[in-house]
């Protein structure tokens, strides 16, 4: 059975991604941080759709110590696949910035990620083969204003991603970055109608991105006939931006 973990699931990306693996056939971990309550339903929904599969809500924080890392991915079954779809953003000037925030961002968007990879390494390792999809943003590639802590986490996924891959591509696990530009999501809300018609305005493909859009090109880097495409960030922006 292939198992995939889903960190973020409850997001506007997140769900799209459980959506098209639970539709592919793939067992599930539904994480979220706070939203027990969307995880379960998720996770129960997907059943009713699916009752050869497995699906498994799991609640923790980004924020969490490294004990409490290592004793999550303890307690794990076998996993073929890891897709990191957090992510928390804080609009604000840098000198505007409150610097716990700071750490809070740079935590969750990338140092958490990089333990979490470390420690569910060994649990790839002993597949066939296996996949750790991170899901960055354009904004790694050319940092957006008001957005410069967020920028440099997307940024250190890339180059994570990059050399990390070399590491592990002998043993068929493949490492890459998903790239969105502007996505129909929560956390784009916070920017003014006024301001975000100038983004769409800006786009070439003439829209923002879907879940869909995005959830499409992971479940085609965790097909097995991808594994000669690693350490790459592959941008899914609509012409926007790169």
């Amino acid at each position: 059975m292939q198992r995939a973990i889903v960190f973020g699931a409850t997001g506007g990306i997140g769900r799209s991604i459980c959506t098209d693996l639970a539709e592919a056939g793939w067992s599930l971990y539904i994480h979220c941080s706070s939203n027990w309550t969307a995880a379960c339903e998720m996770s129960q929904s997907f059943m009713k759709q699916y009752p050869s599969q497995d699906f498994l809500p799991l609640k923790f924080s980004f924020l969490a110590e490294n004990s409490e890392l290592e004793k999550m991915v303890q307690s794990l079954l076998p996993i073929n696949a890891v897709i990191f779809a957090q992510g928390i953003t804080d609009y604000h000037l840098l000198s505007d910035q409150n610097l716990d925030k700071v750490d809070e961002v740079m935590q969750v968007n990338l140092v958490t990620p990089i333990k979490l990879t470390s420690l569910l390494e060994p649990l790839l390792l002993k597949n066939d083969f296996s996949r750790i999809i991170f899901i960055g943003s354009v904004y790694g590639a050319q940092g957006s204003a008001m957005e410069a802590v967020y920028s440099a986490t997307k940024a250190g996924l890339s180059r994570f991603s990059q050399a990390y891959a070399r590491e592990v591509a002998s043993a068929n696990l493949t490492v890459n970055v998903i790239a969105p530009g502007a996505v129909d999501t929560a956390m784009n809300k916070m920017i003014s109608v006024e301001e975000m018609a100038e983004v769409v305005g800006e786009i070439p493909a003439g829209r923002l991105a879907s879940g869909a859009d995005i959830s499409f090109w992971v479940k085609a880097l965790l097909d097995p006939n991808s594994t000669y495409l690693t350490g790459q960030t592959l941008y899914v922006s609509g012409g926007w931006l790169t």
